[in-house]
């Protein structure tokens, strides 16, 4: 994406000059920040994920979805987020029934 920088608009909080991203795909487009809904494959499984951040092309349509909110979302669905190293280490060394010893 290429960024072009205009005026300082009255109506920006921070005084500033604001960022406009060009759209790769066609030569008039500007990528605008919607929340639009992602769907992705987990398994056998089509996950969609609501109000997810991308970016959109106000021309042509084109999708960039935001690199920060793909990397939490994979960390989310991987299959160990949530549980604890320890309790995963301790689940693995647990002897089986087979390894105690029979009176």
């Amino acid at each position: 994406m290429t960024n072009m920088k205009i005026a300082p608009n009255n109506n920006e909080q921070d005084g500033g000059t604001a960022s406009v991203t060009l759209c790769p795909e066609c030569p008039a487009g500007v990528m605008r920040l919607e929340f639009i809904t992602y769907f992705t494959w987990l398994n056998d499984e089509l996950i969609t994920v609501p109000n997810f951040p991308a970016w959109v092309c106000d021309m042509c349509g084109r999708r960039e979805f935001d690199t920060h909110a793909i990397t939490w979302l994979n960390t989310l669905l991987q299959p160990s987020t949530g549980r604890s190293r320890k309790r995963m280490l301790r689940q693995k060394s647990k002897p089986t029934r087979a390894d105690r010893p029979q009176p």
